[in-house]
């Protein structure tokens, strides 16, 4: 008995029902320290390893002192804002006088972060396409960028192959720039690999997505498997997807093993992964 598919349609609407409630934390420079971080959302990836190493190259960068004390004062202001509204007002404000500042990077990271915790995905493609903009090499809104579009995707969307292009080149790059990267001198080795593995799996996690979404299984099987391991903590979508691909692919035991998975971490796809892999285990079964 063949199962039928788990196609990219029924998948959307079953698990991805609002693309901002999945969304992970940016792992951007501006996070705060560990001890009193607060995150905005539940999503596993709030807690990457890379985002722990951001945290301690911000703490060392920013106890330097350079450029104008004012400019500095204003970053900071802008960094420790915990109001969303405030944070933007003063975003914009610094960069509308700070233009060229050394902080300037950092602040559309941050911007960007601030309007996808608020679910507006408009301005955060607005705000992470004019930081690419300025800096084409920032990997953290390389990754981040190339991950939300295929989750935030809908097939009714015209322009939605050139959306999906964007974001593998997005995240290809990202992939190109992390193997090519030195590590900076505030880094030390152990930091350093943990930054590179944590954008290295948002990076694969994204590509694992897109090919889904182009129903390519095997080869969003690759990079999801490749993804999951470098992941601080699973993230749900990766293993739904995953067991999803195994689904197309008649890999039935892959799929109940991914979708069970899946069924151990709480969430809004907990019980019908719980489903998917009883019944790909059935599946399974019957097809010996």
């Amino acid at each position: 008995m063949k199962a039928k598919k788990i196609s990219t349609w029924m998948w959307f609407a079953a698990g991805l029902v609002a693309a901002g409630l999945i969304l992970p934390a940016f792992a951007s420079a501006q996070a705060p320290p560990a001890d009193n971080r607060q995150t905005t959302t539940s999503n596993t990836l709030t807690e990457t390893d890379s985002e722990r190493a951001n945290e301690q190259l911000t703490e060392k960068y920013l106890g330097q002192t350079l450029g104008d004390p004012r400019e500095e004062a204003a970053y900071q202001a802008f960094r420790k804002a915990d109001e969303p509204v405030k944070k933007i007002k003063l975003g914009n404000a610094f960069l509308a006088k700070y233009p060229g500042d050394h902080y300037t990077e950092a602040v559309y990271e941050e911007l960007s972060q601030t309007y996808y915790d608020k679910k507006d995905l408009t301005n955060f493609y607005t705000y992470s396409d004019k930081g690419l903009t300025l800096f084409p090499d920032d990997v953290p809104l390389l990754a981040l960028s190339g991950w939300v579009i295929p989750r935030a995707f809908s097939p009714n969307d015209p322009d939605g192959d050139k959306k999906l292009d964007k974001a593998e080149s997005q995240e290809k790059h990202a992939l190109e720039v992390l193997g090519g990267m030195a590590k900076p001198p505030v880094f030390n080795d152990q930091q350093f690999a943990q930054f590179k593995s944590g954008e290295s799996a948002v990076a694969h996690s994204g590509l694992g997505l897109i090919y889904f979404r182009r129903e390519k299984y095997d080869e969003s099987a690759k990079e999801l498997q490749t993804a999951i391991p470098g992941e601080a903590s699973p993230d749900q979508t990766d293993l739904f997807v995953l067991g999803a691909d195994y689904e197309n692919m008649s890999q039935f035991k892959e799929a109940a093993d991914a979708f069970n998975r899946c069924a151990q971490i709480a969430g809004g796809m907990q019980d019908q992964c719980k489903q998917l892999a009883a019944a790909a285990l059935k599946e399974a079964s019957g097809a010996k």
